[in-house]
Order: structure tokens, then C-alpha cells, then sequence
């Protein structure tokens, strides 16, 4: 059972106390907010085989999933519960091996992935990076002038892809809780607080923000890095984020659905985690990734970006990380790169995640792909759900089947 949540959280969360109120947002965004399509461009979509019958895995809800060293397992199903989970989808060796929808989701819904889309941005950044468009080492102020002075534009390329700024807003002491609040009411008019004077939109809540310590030195996960990143994409390229994402990838992967991220109120896309998606068209975008880059023998991701996520941490930054909601006693394991974090497993795996539960986790050494999408709680009194764990779990278990 779910315990109530401390009255501390209460104090930002507004509502993500309950998982009923969370689904609501997770998926229908578009009917809370203005939203610009990312379109799955003309081609048919491109199958996602099922494995035959005569291949099908045991049933992996009985299969017993770790935990702590071994002092403890569960089962999906446990998972599912206490992840609140929405939807979740496993391929192995490029077949889908098992599906499942709960609490009214179905294949054709497009699922808020929140913070799990910074990822996209950055494979774009790495992208555009490949082909000389964009400059890794240069200053945010070259491709953004508007931003000179502040802490986003005198940071570098890689400190952004890096979550390697240290800022603050509006002179405010820097407090993540806090700050995830205040963009939330600067992208969305129905949270701000009676009385509210702060910034409407993302560009002039980059505008205050102000350098606290040296860039690179530290990893601070904060949006604005991100939406930075997405301004600087959107002068390279002239397109806007939504535009671009189906350009480079969503048009080119066989997606079955439009995607969508939700706008503020200059009609700019929120790119740190303002886009949806289904579950089965986040799957095509990571098998995808752990081909290579590559769809049906079609180059879609530079080779060279699709291989070394796991690998091309620059010099200077942390190598080891930690999640931003983990206490900070936990041991820092995760490594992060081009906004992608990297479990360091034997497996090459790396993952996108997002606040309540998004995952797209792609693994090479385990030939799989897995995407969860959830609507759980977030409150130091609700665990959190072991999803990386029961994933690895689940891709050892299916390659020891052979």
C-alpha cells in the first residue's frame, strides 16, 4: 500500500502525491496544454515482430527479480504495482517478447516520457555534433547571443550535455525541488501560485539564471540545460524541436503514431520533458539504438554517435553519478553522457529515464530493449521502484534460452 506522503512534499509536489492525478497528466496532454506534433512522417510504419510461438519465453511474470544482493525477490507484477505501472514493452534480438497495458492504457496512447526525452535531445545534440553543425567546445553565446552573461551562455556545449552548469535562478538559492516547481509554473499557467510574477516563458527563465561555480566541475541535474541545448538546436537548424526530432528520427525509425511535446506560451516546445509518445514507438526508437543506428539496413543515427553513448564521457567531468532523487549517502554508480545515464553494467546498457517511472532502457550485450512507462509517486515515502534491476534480470534471463 501506498503511504501518504510527508507534508514537505507537499509543499511542491501539487498533486504528484497521487497516482490517479499523475496518469491523467501522463496521458492527456493534449487535451491541458497547446502542443506541436512531431510527425511519424509517410511510410507505412515498420513492424515489430512478435516472437514465434514456437520460440515464446516462459512466462517472465513468474520469474523471480533480485533484490538487495539477493535477500529479496519479486515478480512483474509486484513491479507493476508499485511502479503504478502504465505500460511496459520487452524486445529481445529484435522481437517483442512481451507487451502489457494497465490502468487504461493502450498501444495507441502516447505516454508523457518526461525527463526520459532530454535523452532524444541529446542524441540529436550528438548528431548535429557528428556532422560538424554544432561545436561541442564553443560557448552557448555563439549560437544563443541573447544568453551572453548568463550561467546557460557562458557554458560550453558540453557542459550542457553534461549537466555540468552550476546556476542559480533569479538570485534564489539553488534547490532542485524547488526549481522543478518554478519551470513547471513557467510552462504551465494552471500551477502558478496566486500572485505569481516570475517568468511565462522558457526563454526568460533561462534569462535569469546566474552562475554559482565553475562549469564541468560538478554534475547538477537542472532542466535548463536542456532547454538550452533545444534553443541553440532550433538556430543551427531553423527548425523548431518538434520539427526536428521528426526530421532526424521519429520519421525514420517506422513509427506508428505522431508524437507531441506540450508548448508554453511563446510556442516553444518544452524539451526537457514535454513529449509523448506510445510505448511501441519509443521501443522502434531504441532498437533502433542497439542496431547500431540502423533500421532495416537504412543508417539512421551515425554509427559512431550509436556506439560510444556508453563510452564518450569527455575528461574533466564526474564519472560517476548518482540519480537526482537518491539520497546523497547512496554510492554514486551511473555514469551520464549526451544526457543519457549509463549503468555500467557488463552489458554496454544505458538508459533514458523520467520522473514517475519512464524508462527506455537499451542494452547491446543483452540484445534488448525494454520501455516503462509509469505513474508512480514521488515521496521519500514511496520506494522506488527497481525497474534497471528487473530489466537486467529480465535480458539475462532470456539469453540464457538461447
Amino acid at each position: 500500500m501506498t503511504e501518504t506522503a510527508p507534508l514537505s512534499d507537499l509543499l511542491w509536489t501539487r498533486g504528484y502525491t497521487d497516482p490517479a492525478w499523475i496518469r491523467r497528466f501522463t496521458s492527456v496532454g493534449r487535451e491541458l496544454s497547446p502542443t506541436r506534433r512531431v510527425w511519424r512522417g509517410p511510410d507505412r510504419p515498420r513492424d515489430l515482430p512478435a516472437r514465434p510461438a514456437s520460440l515464446d519465453a516462459p512466462d517472465l511474470d513468474t520469474l523471480p527479480i533480485e533484490l538487495d544482493g539477493g535477500s529479496a525477490t519479486i515478480t512483474l507484477p509486484d513491479l507493476f504495482a508499485a511502479a503504478q505501472t502504465d505500460a511496459f514493452l520487452v524486445m529481445h534480438r529484435g522481437s517483442v517478447v512481451y507487451e502489457t497495458y494497465l490502468h487504461g492504457t493502450t498501444p495507441h496512447t502516447p505516454h508523457f516520457n518526461a525527463s526520459a526525452a532530454k535523452s532524444y535531445i541529446g542524441l540529436m545534440a550528438a548528431m548535429l555534433a557528428h556532422q560538424g553543425l554544432l561545436e561541442r567546445d564553443a560557448r552557448t553565446s555563439a549560437y544563443v547571443p541573447e544568453l551572453a552573461g548568463t550561467a546557460f551562455g557562458e557554458a560550453r556545449i558540453e557542459d550542457l550535455l553534461h549537466m555540468g552548469t552550476q546556476v542559480c535562478y533569479a538570485g534564489r538559492t539553488f534547490d532542485k525541488a524547488i526549481e522543478a516547481q518554478r519551470y513547471f509554473a513557467v510552462i504551465a499557467p494552471q500551477l502558478r501560485p496566486f500572485g505569481y510574477s516570475g517568468p511565462t516563458t522558457i526563454r526568460e527563465h533561462l534569462l535569469t539564471a546566474r552562475t554559482t561555480g565553475k562549469p564541468g566541475s560538478e554534475f547538477r541535474y537542472e532542466n535548463g540545460n536542456v532547454e538550452t541545448l533545444a534553443e541553440v538546436l532550433r538556430r543551427i537548424t531553423g527548425l523548431t524541436t518538434s520539427d526536428l526530432l521528426g526530421e532526424l528520427l521519429w520519421s525514420r525509425i517506422g513509427a506508428e503514431e505522431d508524437a507531441y511535446y506540450i508548448l508554453d506560451s511563446d510556442g516553444i516546445e518544452a524539451a526537457c520533458g514535454g513529449f509523448s509518445a506510445t510505448a511501441r514507438d519509443v521501443a522502434r526508437l531504441g532498437e533502433m539504438l542497439r542496431c547500431g543506428g540502423a533500421v532495416g539496413g537504412r543508417q539512421v543515427v551515425p554509427e559512431e554517435v550509436a556506439t560510444t553513448v556508453v563510452s564518450g564521457v569527455p575528461e574533466g567531468y564526474p564519472r560517476r553519478v548518482r540519480f537526482p532523487a537518491a539520497p546523497p549517502t547512496s554510492p554514486a554508480t551511473l555514469s551520464y553522457h549526451d544526457l543519457w545515464w549509463i549503468p555500467n553494467d557488463p552489458y554496454g546498457s544505458y538508459m533514458a529515464s523520467g520522473i514517475h517511472g519512464q524508462r527506455l532502457f537499451v542494452s547491446p550485450g543483452l540484445d534488448l530493449v525494454v520501455v516503462h512507462f509509469g505513474s508512480q509517486v514521488i515521496s521519500s515515502a514511496v520506494p522506488v521502484a527497481p525497474l534497471a534491476q528487473a530489466f537486467v534480470r529480465i535480458g539475462v534471463h532470456l539469453g540464457s534460452l538461447g
